[in-house]
């Protein structure tokens, strides 16, 4: 009998096929890796979890990643292991956006890249001004935290933010610097950190190894690879989030306080804009509506009474209920908002894609069994339109008793 393997292409086409009855079965005795001929590792494409060259995932489509499950089972509590460093060797400095007060997902890959340069020696330092409501620093991969209190970090106070890190600089000496490379304040504070402790600072990095780390240049078309510096500016998805361990974010202080100086920027607080003139690309918060929207002109009143972008699918937008320019997902814009909320929206694989960055998915649909509310953090299962309605009087109830506490 010869010893060469042969495929079954109708096992084969079965397991790509998840609408088939046999393709569950098929995915349970599925191998993920194996070895070929030639000594070389093989990996299944069509497995769940595997990454393409392009460092896309495959989503998981059963639901059973993100607990869409019919059959649901109480999730075991997993232990992670405690990553403590006592005496630390060296100390590695990040200074997260904590965009609205807790972690985002630039800051946790920031961490990601932090943990890999501290090793098992030295700890992972991280700087947060004023107050904040981030309560799972420890599974984030923070060994120390230092929280910097005071009325002038409030707002919009760059030279106060630079004093406080300069003083951090002064006790600790870490070996190194890093920050977000964002549009959130991360890029303008680092690169004045930079001029202040007169270092040349790596930017746009996204890729750190061996002593070398790459970043973008030329508008994003060209890698330009230097030593590592002290201070490091970092890109998104510069490394993988700390998943595997949890550390014990053990609370430090300043043995003197910041050295308060006159500043020479006032703070006139934040200009009201209108939502719809935001990019999508831009925006923080955005309401989709999708092929489950019957009532397009109540969807228009939800929006503007939440203060939202509006976005939508491709269904809604070929159908001319929405221009062009507001399509989300691969074949429209990708969007990196901090909510998104999709309204009436099925899921197709190209509209997963394109809302991937969303650090909060809120998902309103009839169909409890859809894509979007497996990927959903929050989902509402009932008519579109009486939710948006409900959201409409719950606004104006809001405002209302806040006009009357204010007189």
């Amino acid at each position: 009998m010869s010893d060469i393997i042969r495929r079954d292409p109708r096992a084969e086409w079965i397991a790509r096929n998840r609408l088939h009855p046999l393709h569950a079965a098929m995915q349970q005795g599925q191998q993920h890796s194996w070895m070929g001929p030639n000594g070389i590792i093989r990996k299944n494409p069509h497995g769940v979890g595997f990454i393409g060259p392009n460092g896309l995932k495959r989503i998981d489509r059963s639901g059973a990643q993100q607990g869409g499950s019919s059959k649901r089972t109480a999730a075991a509590v997993v232990q992670l292991p405690l990553h403590q460093v006592a005496q630390p060797a060296f100390y590695i400095a990040v200074v997260p956006d904590m965009v609205g007060g807790r972690l985002g997902s630039h800051d946790r890959d920031l961490l990601g890249l932090a943990h890999s340069l501290a090793g098992s020696d030295g700890a992972v330092l991280v700087v947060v001004f004023g107050e904040h409501k981030e309560s799972n620093f420890s599974t984030a991969g923070v060994d120390r935290l230092l929280v910097i209190e005071g009325d002038e970090f409030a707002g919009y106070a760059p030279e106060q933010l630079v004093q406080g890190l300069r003083a951090v600089d002064n006790q600790y000496s870490p070996r190194h610097w890093l920050l977000p490379d964002s549009r959130t304040g991360g890029g303008e504070l680092g690169r004045r950190f930079a001029a202040a402790i007169a270092e040349r600072p790596a930017t746009r990095v996204w890729q750190v190894k061996d002593g070398q780390c790459s970043g973008r240049a030329g508008a994003g078309q060209q890698d330009l690879v230097r030593g590592l510096p002290r201070l490091i500016l970092a890109a998104a998805e510069c490394a993988e989030p700390v998943s595997e361990t949890r550390h014990e974010a053990l609370p430090v202080q300043l043995s003197t306080s910041a050295v308060r100086s006159l500043s020479r920027i006032e703070d006139l607080g934040p200009v009201a804009v209108d939502p719809a003139a935001i990019a999508m690309a831009e925006a923080e918060f955005i309401v989709s509506g999708g092929n489950g929207v019957k009532d397009w002109e109540l969807f228009h009143r939800a929006t503007v009474a939440l203060g939202a972008t509006e976005g939508a699918s491709r269904v809604a937008v070929d159908d001319g209920f929405m221009p062009r320019n507001r399509q989300v997902g691969a074949t429209g814009t990708w969007v990196t908002a901090r909510v998104y909320v999709a309204v009436g929206i099925s899921g197709a694989i190209q509209h997963l894609q394109g809302i991937g960055a969303c650090d909060k998915v809120v998902a309103i649909n009839m169909d409890s069994g859809c894509d979007m509310i497996k990927r959903a953090d929050l989902s509402v299962i009932g008519d579109s339109a009486a939710i948006l309605q409900a959201l409409i009087e719950a606004v104006e109830n809001y405002r209302n008793d806040a006009k009357r506490d204010a007189a």
